[in-house]
């Protein structure tokens, strides 16, 4: 049943990412939209799924007790591909495996990571600073192009969380890309967005 697996969230990278993990997987849910703007991630229902008020969060119905909620989205795109039993993610035995991993860590933590500090700059009107971390952040995000001389996909031959951590941070910057002097990061990036699966997360909240 899709109240079995519930995502709250809102249009945002952390949230689009959970939401496209879902749909590659066909995993059956529901998505709650919430108004940031008028602070519905501050509600007493909201912080009584998770106390920090942050999206996004996913609540998985147990049978043997008290529905599971995760509320970090990388720890969310870690459980679900673990569960899928090596889809999304290659199984810890598969000699692919290491690779996935780094690549989804390289662009959880080199690329989108420095994009949110960058965020949280802007915001504080830190303007120096904004400007240095939205190079690095591009910087890192046109360094993937190497990732793609003999791939499909940026860990390998399979669509995997790389890609997904990818294909939102990309969808966000694509203004900023000189697509023709990466004309492999613009095949990879048609073709997964091209993709069912990313084509429904992409718009899971609008």
């Amino acid at each position: 049943m899709p109240d079995d697996v519930v995502l709250y969230g809102a249009k945002t990278g952390n949230c689009l990412r959970v939401a496209i993990a879902l749909e590659e997987l066909a995993i059956a849910h529901r998505v709650v939209l919430l108004d940031l703007g008028a602070g519905e991630q501050r509600t007493p229902d909201f912080l009584a799924l998770n106390p920090g008020g942050k999206v996004p969060v996913l609540r998985v119905r147990s049978s043997r007790g008290p529905p599971l909620v995760l509320a970090q989205s990388n720890a969310i795109l870690l459980y679900l591909a673990q569960q899928a039993g090596g889809r999304l993610l290659p199984r810890e035995k598969d000699p692919s495996a290491p690779l996935a991993l780094e690549r989804f860590f390289f662009f959880v933590t080199d690329v989108i990571a420095p994009s949110h500090a960058s965020f949280f700059l802007r915001s504080e009107g830190c303007d120096e600073g904004r400007r240095l971390m939205e190079q690095r952040t591009l910087d890192a995000l046109l360094a993937s192009e190497g990732f793609l001389e003999n791939a499909r996909f940026m860990a390998g031959q399979s669509f995997t969380l790389a890609d997904i951590a990818a294909a939102t941070i990309v969808a966000a910057l694509s203004s900023s890309i000189d697509w023709t002097g990466h004309p492999r990061l613009h095949r990879w990036f048609a073709c997964v967005m091209a993709r069912p699966g990313v084509k429904r997360g992409m718009t899971a909240f609008d």
